[in-house]
């Protein structure tokens, strides 16, 4: 049985932490060769599993040291059927995937949850297609699409899903409608250009003012991914409603436009301190912003002087 999805902690206040970028992590620091940058294989195997929970635990001990709450991501970015079959997974292979993913964070909120720090269980949900490049779903299709990953989160002690580095507007109305439609808690986070703008040309603005229209305001709160805070910065007027609906930010380390990165053999890892002093500028600006965490490039080290930057440091027993 889910512990929060009838009742998100985070709706009710206080800064989230959450992962970096794990498979950029996992391939340029842990030399993990992950096909089609899908970190859901490495739950087949015992190592493989055990490299995950050695990854989720760096950030865990941050979170700890800084006594903050968790949104605990399952490592299924890519665990949708287009991928999935290109991977040779099927239908039932992907949703044992899926299950076992939520599994294994339940073993990591068993041994870190604290009170006054709740873990909260989220079914990662990524792209159809390819994160940089507009997908061509209708919304009724799109919803279709990921109905099935989200029927297997629904069934399992997940207590939320996001749709995670989204790029097109269609995409998040259908998560969020399939969301709707299995009783689940759901972000929407979208990623953009060195613009601003999402790949098809639209504003945030229209992109979440949009999604909001299509699903009567479904998500429970919408984030930025992705994509470095110089790139987005310029488009969050504090003073409009739609901004408000941002409750998270989990930027790259890299402030190389998406093409760049692609054409890139070796990872940006930018710079944590300057990366930090952008998260504070934000949440000073952004006082609705509850989820910090980080996408390709950001490490452990990133989401350190984040914390550092934004959250006072209590000393606290292992």
């Amino acid at each position: 049985m889910a512990k929060y999805r009838e009742n998100l902690p985070l709706l009710n206040g206080g800064t989230f932490l959450s992962d970096g970028g794990m498979e950029t992590t996992l391939i340029f620091h842990d030399g993990f060769e992950l096909p089609h940058f899908a970190s859901f294989v490495l739950l087949s195997s015992a190592e493989g599993r055990r490299k995950l929970l050695q990854y989720y635990t760096h950030y865990l001990d941050i979170a700890r040291r800084h006594d903050t709450g968790f949104i605990l991501d399952t490592a299924t970015w890519r665990a949708n059927a287009d991928w999935g079959e290109k991977l040779g997974y099927d239908a039932d292979a992907l949703a044992t995937a899926n299950r076992d993913a939520v599994y294994l964070l339940t073993e990591l909120r068993d041994q870190y949850e604290r009170p006054q720090a709740p873990i909260v269980l989220n079914g990662a949900i990524g792209p159809r297609g390819d994160g940089y490049k507009a997908g061509r779903m209708n919304a009724d299709e799109a919803e279709d699409y990921h109905a099935a990953q989200i029927a297997t989160f629904a069934a399992s002690e997940a207590d939320m899903v996001s749709g995670i580095t989204l790029n097109n507007v269609n995409e998040g109305i259908g998560i969020a409608r399939a969301a709707r439609r299995y009783g689940m808690p759901c972000a929407i986070s979208f990623t953009v250009e060195t613009d601003g703008r999402l790949v098809t040309g639209q504003s945030l603005q229209d992109a979440i003012e949009t999604v909001d229209a299509e699903t009567n305001g479904y998500p429970h709160y919408y984030m930025i991914n992705c994509a470095h805070p110089s790139h987005f910065d310029g488009a969050l007027d504090q003073g409009q409603a739609w901004v408000k609906r941002i409750g998270g930010i989990r930027a790259n380390a890299s402030m190389m436009s998406h093409a760049e990165l692609d054409e890139s053999e070796t990872l940006d890892a930018g710079d944590p301190a300057d990366l930090a002093r952008r998260y504070r500028s934000l949440t000073g600006r952004l006082p609705q912003l509850r989820v910090l965490g980080g996408c390709c490039g950001t490490d452990h080290r990133h989401i350190a002087a984040i914390c550092e930057a934004c959250l006072p440091r209590t000393a606290l027993s292992a």
